[in-house]
C-alpha cells in the first residue's frame, strides 16, 4: 500500500496539492492524503471559527492556521509576478486583515415558508446560507442580520433580495435592492426599521439605482481626516486595517514629489492622504470616472483646503497621455479587477519617476507590471495583502520606479 502523501501548498481556489499534483479539497499545507482520500490533519490545519464553513461560499480557508493564510497569499502575488518573469527587489511582509474587520458586504435573502434566510451564498450554487454567525464582518453589521431577516420575511416578495451592509461614520448603511416597498404601511414599516435600529441611511433600488429613504444626516467616510460623502454603493476598501497599511506605504514609496496624479481615484483614499502628509506645495490630481464618486471628492476637496483637484475622465476610454502625464512626479493607479491595460501602455512611455500600483488582481496587475518594465521601470517593492480573511481574494501594493 502507498504511503499518505503530504500537502505541500494550496492552489488558488483553495485546495490542497500534493507532491504529485493531487488537488485535495478541505486540505492545508502539512496534511496527509492516503490514496483512499482520507485526510491526517497537520500542525497548520486548525478548527474553523464558524459552524458555516464549508457551505458558506464567503470563505475557503477558515481551516489554515496563520502560517497558512499569509504564504498562500504571499505566493499567489509572488508566482503572479514570477509568471512574468517579473521579482521584486523588495518583498515586503504580508498583511492580513483581522477576523471582525470587514467594513462592507453584499448578502443574499429570499422569503421562505417559515420566514425568511439571509446570507451568503453556497459556493458554485445560488442556495442561500442562512447566516446564524459570520466572524469577518464587523459586529455592527453582523448584528443587523437577525432583525433585517425578520423585515424581509414580513415585507419581501418571493424572489431573492439583495442587501448591501457598510459602515459609515454615522453608522451602518443598509441597501436593499429587489424589495419594492409598495404601499404607505410598507414604506412606513421600513422607516421604523431605519429608525429603530438607528440606521446611518436606508436605500431601496428597483433597478433605477439605490434611493435614500432614510439618511437623517448626509452620510460620510472619513479619509485622512476628510469627511468625504459617501454615495450609496459607492466603493471603500473592505478593511480600515489593510487601507491604512496601503495609504502608509503609498505615502512613503511616493516620495517629496508636489505632483502626484491619483487614477481610479474613487472618493479619494490616496488622494487626500497624499495631500495630508506633502508639504504645503503639493497638489494631487484625482482623477475618477464614476459621477457619484468624482462629486463626493469634489465636496472632500473643498474641505482638504483645496490640495486635491477632481477630475471626471474615463480611463478606460481616454487615459491621460504621455504629454499629460509629463508635468507628474509620480502616479498612484488602484484600477478595478480588469487592470489599466489602456493607461499603463502611456505610463510605459511616459518620465514619471514612480508609480504606485495597488491591485485587486493579481493576474491583471502582473500583465500590466511587465508592460511597465518594458517601459524602462524597475519593480522596487511588492506587498502582498489579504484583507478579505479566510477566502482566496488576494490584493497588492507595488512600486514602480523609471531607470
Amino acid at each position: 500500500m502507498s504511503a499518505a502523501e503530504p500537502i505541500v501548498r494550496l492552489a488558488a481556489k483553495g485546495d490542497g496539492v500534493t507532491t504529485s499534483g493531487r488537488h485535495v479539497a478541505g486540505a492545508v499545507t502539512g496534511d496527509l492524503v492516503a490514496q483512499d482520500g482520507s485526510l491526517e490533519s497537520g500542525p497548520h490545519h486548525v478548527d474553523p471559527p464558524c459552524s458555516h464553513f464549508a457551505r458558506c461560499g464567503g470563505c475557503q480557508l477558515q481551516h489554515a492556521d496563520e502560517t497558512v493564510l499569509k504564504d498562500f497569499v504571499t505566493q499567489r502575488v509572488v508566482n503572479a509576478a514570477a509568471g512574468q518573469g517579473i521579482a521584486p527587489n523588495l518583498l515586503e511582509a504580508t498583511h492580513l486583515s483581522p477576523p471582525g474587520a470587514r467594513r462592507r458586504a453584499t448578502l443574499h435573502g429570499q422569503r421562505v415558508a417559515k420566514g425568511a434566510v439571509l446570507g451568503f451564498r453556497e459556493g458554485g450554487s445560488h442556495r442561500i446560507v442562512d447566516l446564524a454567525e459570520c466572524p469577518v464582518l464587523l459586529p455592527e453589521l453582523t448584528a443587523m442580520i437577525a432583525p433585517l431577516r425578520s423585515f424581509i420575511a414580513k415585507h419581501a416578495p418571493r424572489g431573492s433580495v439583495d442587501v448591501t451592509l457598510v459602515m459609515g461614520d454615522q453608522g451602518v448603511d443598509v441597501g436593499l435592492a429587489n424589495l419594492p416597498l409598495e404601499g404607505l404601511e410598507a414604506t412606513q414599516a421600513a422607516l421604523d426599521f431605519a429608525e429603530t435600529h438607528s440606521l446611518a441611511r436606508l436605500t431601496t433600488d428597483q433597478g433605477y439605482g439605490p434611493e435614500p429613504l432614510w439618511e437623517p444626516d448626509p452620510v460620510t467616510v472619513t479619509l485622512s481626516s476628510i469627511p468625504v460623502p459617501m454615495p450609496p454603493g459607492t466603493f471603500i476598501q473592505a478593511t480600515a486595517d489593510a487601507e491604512q497599511r496601503m495609504i502608509a506605504d503609498a505615502c512613503d514609496w511616493i516620495g517629496e514629489g508636489t505632483r502626484i496624479a491619483d487614477l481610479f481615484a474613487g472618493l479619494g483614499t490616496f488622494a487626500f492622504a497624499f495631500a495630508a502628509a506633502g508639504l504645503g506645495e503639493r497638489k494631487v490630481l484625482a482623477v475618477e470616472a464614476d459621477r457619484a464618486a468624482h462629486d463626493a471628492s469634489k465636496v472632500g476637496a473643498v474641505r482638504s483646503g483645496g490640495r486635491v483637484l477632481p477630475l471626471h475622465r474615463d480611463l478606460f476610454r481616454a487615459p491621460l497621455q504621455q504629454d499629460e502625464l509629463a508635468p507628474f512626479n509620480a502616479v498612484l493607479l488602484d484600477p478595478p479587477r480588469a487592470g489599466a491595460k489602456a493607461q499603463i501602455a502611456e505610463l510605459a512611455r511616459s518620465n514619471v519617476e514612480r508609480v504606485v500600483y495597488v491591485s485587486c488582481n493579481p493576474s491583471s496587475w502582473a500583465r500590466d507590471a511587465a508592460a511597465l518594465i518594458e517601459g524602462g521601470y524597475r519593480l522596487e517593492c511588492l506587498r502582498p495583502i489579504g484583507q478579505f480573511r479566510w477566502s482566496v481574494h488576494v490584493e497588492l501594493a507595488s512600486l514602480f520606479v523609471k531607470g
